[in-house]
């Protein structure tokens, strides 16, 4: 019989390493599904909440946030788009390249997690925002994306424009900092066990493998 993990998957659209970890978290459950079956919810974290509308030049964000030299910064994204390119992902930096509000998006995250869209809607627009250069925060874009991921676009639109889900997805925000979050991506198995980071696929595979044996153990 196979094991059920819960997974919450703490992350923010705007966070590189949340799509490696992601795609070397789904590597290790892959390698792993023969013996356990997961469902993974995402749950928000915005790291830049009080990203203006307009967004800002990737470059200029990260330098200005991290005191870092535009040098390092372009050091970097190499280094991200070789992470990427390992779960096959690819991060299109370019001069217009900017960082953008993602709170908006976290609230259709909630809505397609009630319609069992989530996990696609993730990607779309984890793809939209690294390889394709669109502004997430449009709320035009935004209905496209659930398009693509056969979620109703009116549907979507209506849900930006008239403010649902803002006080869900602000509760659930306020929660996960409350646990102690700071950074992104943080994994929580069973309510019970962090992973943080963009960690390797090996990683993650040998983490759940101790989880269980742990979990196991207790209920022997």
């Amino acid at each position: 019989m196979k094991e059920s993990l819960d997974i919450q998957f703490v992350s923010d659209i705007m966070c590189p390493w949340c799509v490696v970890g992601l795609g070397n978290l789904n590597k290790a459950l892959d390698e792993l599904k023969d013996t356990v079956s997961a469902d993974i919810t995402f749950q928000p974290f915005e790291l830049n909440p009080e990203m203006r509308p307009e967004g800002q030049d990737f470059s200029e964000h990260i330098t200005e946030k991290y005191g870092i030299t535009k040098a390092q910064s372009d050091e970097n994204r190499v280094m991200i788009q070789a992470r990427g390119k390992e779960v096959d992902f690819d991060f299109n930096f370019t001069p217009e390249s900017r960082m953008r509000n993602s709170f908006d998006a976290h609230r259709l995250l909630h809505w397609a997690n009630l319609e069992g869209k989530q996990a696609e809607l993730k990607m779309a627009l984890f793809k939209a925002h690294f390889t394709h250069n669109q502004d997430i925060s449009d709320y035009s874009t935004l209905a496209n994306l659930a398009a693509s991921v056969n979620l109703d676009p009116a549907a979507a639109k209506g849900i930006l424009e008239n403010g649902h889900f803002i006080d869900e997805v602000r509760k659930q925000e306020k929660m996960w900092q409350q646990h102690g979050i700071t950074s992104v991506p943080t994994v929580i198995i069973n309510n019970k066990y962090a992973i943080s980071g963009g960690q390797p696929a090996e990683v993650f595979k040998n983490t759940i493998e101790e989880i269980l044996k742990k979990e196991a153990e207790q209920k022997a």
